[in-house]
């Protein structure tokens, strides 16, 4: 064999060899990606199955049901989300992921993502706080699910990485010398746990990389999960660091500018208590500092104690000196003294007249009754925002400025979409009956046709307003159903809305569906803010 034959051989054996290890890279890839998905995903279904056993044990109470029902939904949207990236995994690692902004409010977010972690709060017992510092401007625009999945990232690291009985905190700073329109934010999100050594923070953005070390031994993940999130952090225009000593925990800094809704929320002083003194009472020095800091935003003195003992030596001090608390916003669970006790003992002081809220990370449905018992007015779940605490101490003032209750996102109305006529194409008996119950409580007149050939003959039969059309069906799909009927002769079928309502929800199946004849694309599951959106625009012709 002369010497170019063995050469070539040689090469080709190289390349044999490069080809396994990239298969096998690859495969063992794809193996930790799949156990780091199955560990994700458990964590919001933890949070529907929770609640929704709550809500089954509590079902009396109307008011109990409906907020967990929220935290389902709330969750179920992070599930749903989530199923996107892992199904778009190749344009999260390409950078071709798109960040849609839209108007948004902080609190709802802090909120929507302590309900998805509350089952991790309570099974590991971790002392778990949400505080807002010196945050004025709540009102943004912003991509609200992809914020969350950063920060529900780290949450689910710290968790991870965090002994039972540890503690985790997510602090908000809003910062100054953001343009005019836009402000600074910055998010830590911190941890008492194992920490990382200083020769793995420098490769903790890189994908696949874990600690090696036995104090992670055991712990499920792949690695890919602070990837991912740095680059959804570069997507927003972000930035995103990590402070970390082995033994002593991490925190993870994370700063974004955003631009400002232009139609925040007003916030200003209440005349009616402006110049009155608050007493707070939490054992959480930056709860204490902020809460401070509204009250004086919004025109009323405060003081603060870290004791439930000393709030009620200082109430009795104050109607001492003839200068008593308006009112006193308690934490629930302090080391010496638990909130509902402290209630107990200061309302034997001041009566029944001045307002009392507990303060609380935690659901305080099993002691309610205990609570309402011992003289507390509302409750009040952390983080608390500048808007929460004005509208909680305006609704127990006699103020004449009427507080509107902000509208259910599943709220209906009837007038809207009365005796409008929907075609709904769907071969799922189950979807059949979901979507045609949500649109009979619209008001909506529905009717079905289980595919599309089924619908094209309804169509040219009866006039409707709409059609909501899905994909893949048999006999007839959705694409050719939608081609069919646009190349009917007459005007009606070339102007009638058709709006694809299906599983195929990647923007090539947006862009199909347009190109098929559709006006629109709502993808499922079913958001009935945006299918009620959708069908506003559909009635009016603006689709």
């Amino acid at each position: 064999m002369d010497k170019d034959r063995i050469k070539y051989l040689e090469e080709q054996q190289k390349i044999l060899s490069e080809a396994l290890k990239q298969a096998q890279h690859a495969n063992k890839a794809k193996t930790t990606f799949l156990n780091n998905m199955s560990h994700d995903i458990r964590t919001p279904m933890n949070a529907i199955m929770g609640f929704a056993n709550l809500a089954l044990n509590h079902m009396d109470n109307q008011d109990l049901v409906r907020d967990y029902l929220s935290k389902i939904l709330t969750s179920s949207k992070h599930l749903l989300s989530l199923i996107n990236d892992v199904l778009d995994m190749s344009r999260i690692e390409s950078g071709k992921v798109r960040i849609e902004e839209h108007e948004c409010n902080l609190s709802d977010i802090m909120r929507d993502l302590k309900a998805i972690v509350q089952s991790d709060i309570k099974s590991k017992r971790i002392k778990f706080n949400i505080n807002t510092l010196d945050v004025v401007n709540e009102d943004i625009f912003c991509d609200k699910l992809r914020l969350n999945q950063v920060l529900l990232n780290l949450l689910s690291n710290a968790f991870k990485f965090t002994a039972p009985g540890g503690t985790i905190s997510v602090s908000i700073f809003e910062k100054s010398g953001a343009p005019e329109g836009f402000v600074n934010y910055s998010f830590h999100v911190k941890d008492n746990g194992i920490g990382m050594s200083k020769e793995f923070q420098k490769h903790v953005f890189e994908p696949f990389e874990r600690e090696r070390s036995s104090t992670v031994r055991g712990i499920q993940g792949t690695g890919l999960g602070m990837a991912i999130a740095k680059n959804i952090v570069n997507m927003m225009n972000g930035t995103i660091e990590v402070k970390s000593e082995e033994g002593k925990g991490t925190e993870f800094i994370l700063n974004f500018t955003f631009r400002l809704s232009s139609h925040p929320r007003v916030i200003g002083k209440i005349e009616e208590i402006e110049g009155r003194k608050m007493l707070i009472a939490d054992d959480d020095f930056n709860t204490c500092a902020s809460l401070s800091k509204m009250l004086a935003s919004i025109g009323l003195r405060s003081e603060w104690t870290a004791s439930g003992q000393e709030a009620i030596l200082r109430t009795k001090l104050a109607l001492e000196q003839e200068d008593p608390f308006y009112g006193f916003i308690i934490d629930w669970l302090m080391p010496d003294l638990n909130g509902i006790e402290a209630v107990r003992r200061i309302r034997k002081l001041i009566g029944n007249e001045r307002p009392i809220i507990i303060l609380t990370a935690y659901d305080w449905a099993d002691v309610e009754e205990e609570a309402k018992s011992a003289g507390v007015t509302a409750f009040c779940a952390k983080p608390l925002f500048l808007s929460d605490l004005q509208n909680i101490l305006l609704r127990y003032t006699k103020s004449k400025e009427k507080i509107s209750e902000p509208e259910q996102e599943n709220s209906f109305h009837v007038e809207e979409f009365e005796g409008k006529k929907v075609l709904l194409v769907e071969d799922m008996e189950m979807n059949q009956i979901l979507a045609s119950t949500i649109l009979n409580e619209m008001g909506c007149e529905v009717e079905i046709a289980d595919n599309g050939e089924m619908a094209l003959q309804k169509v040219q039969s009866a006039d409707y307003d709409v059609v909501l059309m899905d994909i893949q069906m048999p006999v007839m799909n959705g694409y050719e159903a939608a081609a069919a009927i646009r190349s009917l002769d007459g005007e009606k079928f070339k102007t009638i809305p058709i709006v694809a309502m299906t599983a195929n929800a990647f923007e090539e199946d947006r862009q199909r569906a347009i190109e098929s004849g559709m006006n629109g694309h709502l993808g499922k599951p079913i958001e009935i803010d945006k299918l009620k959106e959708t069908l506003k625009k559909a009635f009016k012709g603006t689709l």
